[in-house]
């Protein structure tokens, strides 16, 4: 009963709200307008403040200049318009001509003739009988009006349109006089949050802003090649109709129709044949063509975030509210409602219908299309996403980092999802569904990506068994693992079914006899010449299930290294984010995906990798990069509070404890102004060891390296500098000179595991990017000053 009537509630206040924009049309009409020409006026009144106008000035200085450049261009169009409008009798007589020629070849014999006689005699034939009397036809003729009736009813016919241009006058100039209070009052009625506020504010605008510039640069880019086109066609006015069809391309869907009447006309009109007409539908369609298919897809872009079929709808609604102006003004009003749908939750639902993002994440669309029993769709879509992502990094390296990827961010969060309805709302069917097609679609990868003799990082090829633990998914993530772990060029295996599916297992606690009675068979003999078993596990709370298993496996092999994959781990509850973790269930370490596994299977190969963490690797050029460094001039003792100014700034925006700036020599990495590393006595020598900074990972990669959990990279899980401070959290991009080298890293650092999202890691390149603008300010004006000296 809630349901429905909050549904009735729903339907009565949006019937309401209907009603409002329909009834008060007349000043809501004149008052999007405003608000429409405010968003193309603001920037230019911006940027005249900041060049020291005041704001009243500057907006009647935008407003003067707007409305002289519609009033020229409204007299010289005018002109146009005369002009043709005397020309047009001397047409008359090539109309009537091409008229009279249409008129012969209509009467002319043709195919239809007998069709169209026998249906004229069919025809007669019926009404024959029931013919009415014939009917006198009776012509009113109205008395002709007075000259000053038709000037009354001229005036009543302008004073409207009039009345609302001086009204969208008078509203523009108050909103560009007005902004920042309009803005404020905005934000009060949105809610008391300013930042959800803010940041649709910012948002709105940011998309209305780009959809009308890009509308702008559109219509520009089809009425100039319209004009000089029609010009050397030879059709009179060519630069009006140019004009006539950037304008009108302002009304979506039946503006550009219009404007291509007139052209078309006087083609018709002007030349005695048929070649001025056919060369002007020709340019128009092509025009049509390229602006539809070329242009406007690649300037538009993302930048209304709307479907196609809401863009249609929308126009067709607004239509139907408020005449052409709503046809004009659809978008940017649908827009905003898109907006308002992402930032307020009751409204959640514009977003779902209006948004032309994907509602589905790829993982869910994958796990719908499993339990439909559509297995070829979901392999067509698997096998697009890893196409991707080896087009983006070929190579056999690219080969298994894309199936890696694909694994980690679409199959595996499928089977997550899978195992929280494991008992909710899945069926049998449903759960037979998902394992035949996902262990189908994990063949057929196996199939199109094998490892085709692939080398492993180091020379050493590791024998690892993958295993499930207990459930179904846990077993078909096993063999991710495996397929994976073979693209790296190990020796990988992997048991069919899970290790305790068999009752005894549970019942007895997991005990097995001499001979192994109650193992797999599989997993009894990969166990002997295993070097690594990874053991996979869905569940939300594994503390118990992963204790027992690892135990009683290190009785049986105490040799052998076991990984716990727990791919539920960041749920509440799964105890995997303590750092000591693996270590209370006896495990060698614990993974949450396929990238943090292959890290550890990397570190086996590593003869250290355990008592220190892992060094990066030199890059190739190290040697220039190193040079470039000292050449930059960045390890100046004068730009110490420039360092210490940024990195405190980094540390407020992301809320963190640290923050640095590495400089990454030869062998060291220089940390001047830096929060972590701290030398009060000589701040510009402040630094570590380049071996033992997370840094040098992002000068060998030359791209940012974000790592949530440092507890579980095994390259940092026993550095010592980051252990003594507890650091479980680095983010860092690079720092580039002006030749392209990184010179070291603009770097956060937490106390606490946390994510690092892709607007926050932009953010942090951007205040890279200004840094390395300050430090050149800087030395700029260092140099000017010794020259000054010097003179």
């Amino acid at each position: 009963m809630v349901p429905a009537l909050r549904l009735l509630v729903g339907l009565l206040i949006a019937t309401i709200v209907i009603a409002g924009l329909y009834f008060g049309r007349e000043l809501l009409i004149p008052l999007a307008l405003a608000l429409l020409f405010g968003f193309l006026l603001d920037p230019a009144v911006s940027r005249l403040r900041r060049w020291g106008l005041p704001r009243m000035a500057s907006a009647i200085v935008v407003v003067a200049l707007a409305l002289s450049v519609l009033a020229g261009l409204g007299v010289y169009l005018g002109s146009q318009v005369q002009q043709l409008s005397a020309d047009l009798p001397t047409y008359q007589s090539t109309i009537r001509g091409k008229l009279r020629s249409l008129r012969k070849s209509i009467n002319m014999p043709s195919a239809w003739d007998g069709a169209v006689k026998t249906y004229n005699a069919v025809e007669k034939e019926i009404t024959s009988g029931t013919a009415a009397p014939r009917v006198q036809k009776v012509e009113i003729q109205t008395p002709e009006s007075k000259p000053t009736t038709r000037m009354l009813q001229w005036l009543s016919r302008v004073a409207e349109p009039v009345t609302t241009a001086g009204i969208v006058l008078l509203f523009v100039i108050l909103i560009l006089l007005d902004r920042d209070d309009l803005r404020d009052r905005l934000l009060r009625l949105m809610g008391g949050n300013l930042h959800v506020a803010t940041d649709a504010l910012d948002e709105a605008s940011e998309r209305i802003g780009k959809y009308l510039r890009m509308q702008f640069i559109v219509n520009v880019s089809y009425g100039l090649p319209l004009g000089v086109g029609l010009w050397f066609i030879g059709v009179p006015g060519a630069i009006l109709w140019g004009a006539l069809g950037a304008l009108m391309r302002f009304v979506p869907y039946v503006g550009p129709m219009i404007s291509a009447v007139f052209p078309l006309a006087l083609a018709f009109a002007v030349d005695p044949g048929w070649h001025m007409l056919l060369l002007t539908l020709g340019l128009i369609l092509a025009l049509e063509l390229v602006s539809n298919n070329v242009i406007e897809p690649w300037l538009y872009g993302a930048s209304t975030g709307l479907s196609t079929l809401s863009i249609i709808v929308a126009a067709t609604f607004w239509t139907a509210l408020w005449g052409p102006i709503g046809l004009i003004l659809s978008t940017p009003l649908t827009v905003c409602l898109l907006v308002l749908g992402r930032y307020i939750p009751a409204l959640q639902f514009m977003e779902v219908l209006l948004g032309s993002a994907p509602v589905l994440g790829l993982q869910q669309r994958l796990y719908q299309r499993l339990l439909a029993d559509d297995t070829d769709d979901a392999i067509a879509m698997a096998l697009e996403n890893i196409q991707s992502r080896v087009a983006a990094r070929p190579g056999a390296e690219g080969r298994a980092a894309a199936v890696a990827g694909f694994y980690d961010e679409v199959a595996i969060p499928a089977l997550r999802l899978a195992a929280q309805q494991h008992l909710e709302s899945a069926t049998a069917e449903h759960r037979l569904r998902l394992s035949s097609g996902m262990d189908t679609l994990i063949e057929e990868l196996q199939e199109h990506y094998g490892a085709e003799g692939a080398v492993p990082e180091g020379g050493t090829r590791l024998r690892i068994h993958c295993a499930g633990a207990r459930w179904e998914v846990d077993a078909l993530a096993a063999a991710m693992v495996a397929h994976v772990q073979d693209l790296h060029g190990h020796r990988a295996s992997c048991s069919t079914w899970a290790v305790a599916v068999d009752p005894q297992w549970a019942q007895r606690g997991m005990e097995w006899n001499s001979t192994g009675a109650s193992l797999e068979p599989e997993w009894v003999r990969a166990m002997p010449q295993a070097d690594l078993l990874v053991l996979s596990l869905f569940g939300a709370r594994p503390q118990p299930v992963a204790r027992r298993m690892v135990r009683r496996i290190r009785e049986r092999w105490p040799h052998l290294k076991v990984v716990l994959a727990l791919w539920n781990a960041a749920a509440p509850g799964a105890g995997s984010e303590e750092p000591d973790f693996a270590a209370q269930c006896g495990a060698h370490a614990c993974v949450s995906s396929l990238h943090e596994l292959q890290l550890w299977v990397s570190a086996l190969q590593v003869a250290d990798g355990n008592q220190g963490g892992i060094a990066a690797p030199l890059p190739e050029d190290d040697a220039q990069r190193v040079q470039a460094l000292h050449a930059s001039g960045v390890l100046d003792a004068g730009l110490l509070s420039t360092y210490h100014d940024a990195v405190q700034q980094a540390a407020n925006a992301f809320h963190v404890p640290w923050a640095q700036v590495s400089w990454v020599d030869a062998d060291r990495v220089h940390t001047p102004g830096s929060l972590f590393i701290v030398d009060r006595e000589q701040p510009q020598a402040a630094g570590m060891a380049r071996d033992q900074a997370v840094c040098s990972y992002v000068v060998h990669g030359r791209e940012p390296v974000v790592i949530n959990n440092i507890a579980r990279d095994p390259r940092f899980a026993r550095n010592p500098v980051l252990q003594q401070r507890q650091v479980r959290f680095y983010a860092g991009v690079p720092i580039t000179g002006r030749q392209g080298q990184v010179l070291g890293s603009f770097c956060i650092m937490a106390d606490q595991p946390r994510e690092m999202t892709a607007d926050e890691l932009a953010l942090l390149r951007t205040m890279a990017d200004q840094l390395m603008e300050q430090v050149r300010t800087v030395q700029g004006g260092n140099a000017r000053e010794a020259g000054s000296e010097s003179a």
